[in-house]
């Protein structure tokens, strides 16, 4: 199958040949994982597996069960077809700033240029949007990189992306597996330490 990748959507405009390339070998990639191996079904998993990096008509991506993707925030800023102010570009992702600005001044979201809904759905995508948050985490001395799987999870973007947070220390951002999250609840509920 000879297709060329879209940019979630129609993207700003055609990728440079190095950039094509660069796509065509991970999507390349990405179907020989998927290929059956002996005594597997090929038309089960590994049909509904291909899915999400079919395209249709001109500018249309679709999701793992082939249905139009209309509604996707982040497959229209990857479409340039939403604001976002982009930080960074690659062939397979692109980093932006939170809409909200983020709960502090390096808040930067990684996000695949294909529809995948989260970080369970395709691992070799996660993998690839990994591996680019790793390089905007290389750039701070301390960070978090933080995704979420699920609306139970805090998941509110139903498109698969990883928060970068560069942290200083008293940044006042605790995660509620840390010492500074327990001091600062009990400090809202009037307690104080012995």
């Amino acid at each position: 199958m000879n297709r060329r990748y879209r940019r979630c959507g129609n993207g700003p405009g055609p990728l440079s040949p190095d950039d094509q390339a660069a796509v065509d070998a991970f999507l390349a990639t990405l179907a020989a994982r998927r290929s059956p191996t002996p005594g597997q079904d090929a038309a089960g998993e590994h049909a509904k597996n291909a899915a999400p990096y079919e395209t249709g008509e001109e500018g249309t991506t679709h999701d793992r069960q082939g249905a139009p993707m209309k509604t996707c925030a982040f497959c229209a800023i990857a479409a340039g077809e939403a604001p976002a102010v982009i930080v960074r570009e690659w062939p397979d992702a692109l980093a932006i700033r939170p809409r909200s600005g983020g709960v502090n001044a390096s808040h930067l979201l990684v996000l695949p240029r294909v529809h995948v809904e989260d970080a369970g759905t395709d691992p070799e995508v996660t993998a690839t949007v990994m591996r680019r948050a790793a390089e905007l985490m290389a750039e701070h001395p301390a960070a978090n990189l933080i995704t979420s799987k699920g609306a139970t999870a805090t998941q509110t973007v139903f498109h698969l992306h990883v928060h970068v947070l560069g942290r200083q220390e008293d940044d006042g951002l605790p995660l509620p597996w840390t010492p500074q999250h327990t001091a600062r609840a009990a400090a809202q509920n009037g307690v104080t330490s012995p």
